[in-house]
Formats: structure tokens, sequence, C-alpha cells
């Protein structure tokens, strides 16, 4: 039995470590301490159960909780999963002028050398580049 590494014998020692230090007057009191700590977390826990599926209605009983855990993500998955996607439509459509011109305004740059954002280059005229920013 392992619970996020807690074994038998690591909770064993534990339990003997704890009669040596303790002693067998005060083991109880404090078995039962750590008893009531144990319900009482249990019972926040439910009680922010109850209150999650008050406060969101019918909906809490449809979300999907594995989904959500982030243990299930790759961060080597996700960038493999974007990088081998193919491009957009928008992207593929554009110059690759017209990307640059459109990449420097959606990140908020100047675009130096284009009559106004979002506007298309020119044939022939350089793409906005930024000096300061490398």
């Amino acid at each position: 039995m392992s619970l996020s590494g807690l074994t038998f014998d690591k909770l064993l020692i534990v339990g003997v470590l704890a009669v040596f230090l303790l002693g067998p007057d005060r083991l109880p009191v404090y078995a039962s301490k750590l008893a009531q700590l144990v319900k009482s977390v249990k019972n926040m826990a439910n009680g922010a159960k109850e209150r999650m599926r008050s406060e969101m209605g019918p909906e809490f009983d449809d979300v999907e909780w594995q989904k959500l855990d982030p243990r299930q993500y790759d961060p080597r998955r996700i960038i493999r999963d974007a990088l081998l996607d193919p491009p957009s439509q928008t992207t593929t459509s554009m110059a690759p002028a017209a990307m640059a011109t459109a990449g420097a305004v959606s990140a908020g740059l100047p675009s130096r050398g284009s009559p106004s954002p979002g506007v298309p280059l020119a044939a022939g005229e350089v793409a906005p580049y930024d000096s300061e920013a490398t």
C-alpha cells in the first residue's frame, strides 16, 4: 500500500518512534488529536465540495475532473503536438512580409517603415526590426 511515498514500513517506523518519544501515557491523547485533525480536514474538504456544488449548480456533476488534473500534462508532448500541427489557414494565406508586419503589430512593436499597423508591406519594403529588443 503506497500513498504518495508512504509505505506500510515507513508508517510502522513512525509509529514505533512515536511510542518511544511520547510514551504510553501521552500516546492515546495524541492519537485522538490526530484522529480529530483528520476528521476536521475531511469535513473541510466535504464542505468545500458541497459549496462548489451549490455555487456551480448542476454543471458541477458534468465536469470531467480527470481532464483538469495537472499531473497528466507532459510539456514535451504539448510542444511536440503544437509543432506538428499544420499551420492555420490565416497563416498560410499571408505573404511572409505581411506575416512579419502582423507579428510586429500583434506584439505591440512599432512598425517602422510601414504606412500603418496591419497594412501589408509593399514589394521590396523592409520589414520592421527593433535593434534595441535583441
